[in-house]
């Protein structure tokens, strides 16, 4: 059963644009936040919480398949395409025209929000394979191309969805004034949902007291280093 909001997309951009913003800023979060080890396997699959055994996930290939998806520049990109191919007019009447495509379109903002926010989100007690200062950058580019969108749609003076132009009209608003808001809206939100959690971690990186915290980073990253090495060994042995 759709949701009351999920029943507005056709009425509402505004209302399409907060599905999509609840999907990749509030759902996909609290998934990692609530449970990482069972959406992305974060290190071992074999010490899952759960104490599942899963031999292929635990195979040197599907490892390097797995930090490849779980790279940030990936996760970046993947988010990035995502938001803004399906924003494109062409893409988006698709998915507007069939309840197939729009529930596709649903579940790639809930996996690419998922992809995006996990290097934000990885534990703590696994060893990081790039600089900490690299998140806050990582939340901050985020930004640009959302906001290039957002511009966009609250600038450009036209309706870009032809399917609204026939809509009713709910709340008393024009098709160009529900555009704007949709666009204003993602504007605000992501500004605020991808540079807050960049301004904590990089006053967490300037304390004196996170100090301690990346000495236990590199030591987990050495103690890493050193098995895989170990292994790589044995192997050949």
């Amino acid at each position: 059963m759709d949701s009351p909001l999920s029943t507005l997309d056709h009425d509402l951009l505004t209302a399409h644009m907060i599905n999509h913003l609840v999907l990749m800023t509030i759902v996909a979060p609290l998934m990692l936040w609530g449970g990482p080890g069972l959406v992305l396997w974060p290190g071992d699959p074999a010490k899952s919480s759960r104490g599942f055994h899963i031999l292929f996930l635990c195979s040197a290939p599907a490892q390097r398949v797995l930090r490849f998806f779980k790279h940030p520049v990936f996760c970046w990109l993947c988010a990035t395409a995502t938001v803004i191919g399906w924003h494109i007019p062409a893409v988006f009447q698709l998915a507007m025209r069939s309840r197939w495509w729009h529930d596709a379109e649903y579940a790639s903002f809930l996996v690419a929000g998922l992809l995006f926010w996990w290097p934000v989100f990885q534990p703590l007690s696994s060893a990081r394979e790039w600089p900490r200062w690299s998140t806050p950058l990582y939340l901050f580019l985020a930004t640009l191309p959302c906001d290039i969108l957002s511009a966009f749609l609250v600038f450009c003076g036209r309706v870009v969805y032809p399917s609204y132009l026939s809509a009713p009209r709910l709340f008393n608003l024009s098709p160009m004034q529900d555009q704007q808001c949709a666009g204003a809206l993602m504007w605000v939100s992501v500004t605020f949902a991808y540079l807050l959690p960049a301004i904590v971690i990089t006053i967490r990186i300037l304390s004196p007291l996170d100090a301690h915290s990346q000495q236990a980073e590199r030591v987990a990253l050495q103690r890493l280093s050193s098995r895989s090495l170990n292994g790589s060994q044995a192997e050949v042995l």
